[in-house]
């Protein structure tokens, strides 16, 4: 464990039997939670990959210290959005259960010998929507890595736009978008790694955007859900559609990599695209 990942960790809540344990969704299996996570949030028996903390996605693919940057640029609530629960109270509650403030996590480290700029989005910060803090924080780091001429990798994990923010996060899907394009435009390298899920307006904005686009095994990817298009054109969707499989099949994304082998990858493919 890198000695600047404790830190950063959520405390642990409970140290009863139901936080040492997890059981897979997909074969039932009940894991150990120390060695899930030594073997990277993957189901030992049947592989399903579970959803993975920012800091601990940082932690798998890092080699050295992580500097995060844009940590001050901090979310409120612009359009004082009015429900059961306030915004401010769901995104207190967020934060204090995923240890993070905001969606995404974004800084500089290295990949083997590679300085890199990455962004890490977590599902577990309101359901890493994307929000006018998530769409500033991917800015800042495009336009730092653009300084520094180093690749960039995203790690994309969305439900969507924010609905509490409204049209200003929507608004984020072009800034992110223009970001991204002046970045790769100058000849810097960007990559993208489609994790479980990634949906909405991510999906329709820089997650697509890149030179070379990776999907976990079997991450949902797509923009509506399955129910809203089999509605609107009134016929029933392949079972595996909005797979990563599936989407490699179809050619929109370029490889789909196990988990536990892709830290392995990202590193070939700098070694390919970098020339020092």
């Amino acid at each position: 464990m890198p000695e600047w990942l404790p830190s950063r960790r959520p405390k642990e809540a409970s140290s009863s039997d139901a936080a040492l344990w997890s059981k897979c969704p997909k074969c039932g299996e009940v894991l150990y939670r120390r060695d899930l996570a030594a073997n990277l949030d993957v189901c030992t028996r049947c592989s399903y990959h579970f959803r993975m903390s920012a800091y601990d996605r940082i932690a798998s693919i890092a080699d050295g210290d992580f500097m995060e940057i844009g940590q001050d640029v901090l979310p409120n609530d612009p359009l004082g959005w009015s429900d059961k629960k306030s915004y401010a109270a769901k995104l207190k509650s967020d934060s204090e259960r995923s240890g993070l403030s905001e969606s995404v996590v974004c800084g500089f480290t290295k990949i083997g010998r590679f300085p890199i700029g990455l962004g890490v989005m977590d599902f577990h910060f309101r359901g890493g929507t994307m929000g006018r803090v998530t769409g500033e924080r991917i800015t800042l780091l495009f336009e730092e890595a653009r300084r520094r001429k180093v690749p960039c990798v995203i790690f994309a994990a969305s439900g969507g736009a924010r609905m509490e923010e409204g049209m200003l996060a929507l608004m984020q899907m072009a800034k992110a978008t223009a970001a991204a394009a002046q970045f790769t435009e100058e000849g810097n390298f960007f990559l993208t790694v489609l994790t479980d899920p990634t949906t909405g307006g991510v999906s329709a904005s820089f997650a697509f955007q890149a030179d070379v686009i990776v999907a976990e095994s079997k991450a949902m990817i797509g923009f509506a859900g399955r129910r809203v298009i089999e509605q609107t054109i009134r016929q029933r969707l392949p079972d595996q559609f909005q797979t990563a499989e599936f989407l490699l099949e179809k050619g929109a994304i370029d490889m789909v990599v196990d988990r536990r082998k892709l830290k392995g990858q990202l590193l070939r493919l700098l070694e390919y695209v970098v020339h020092e």
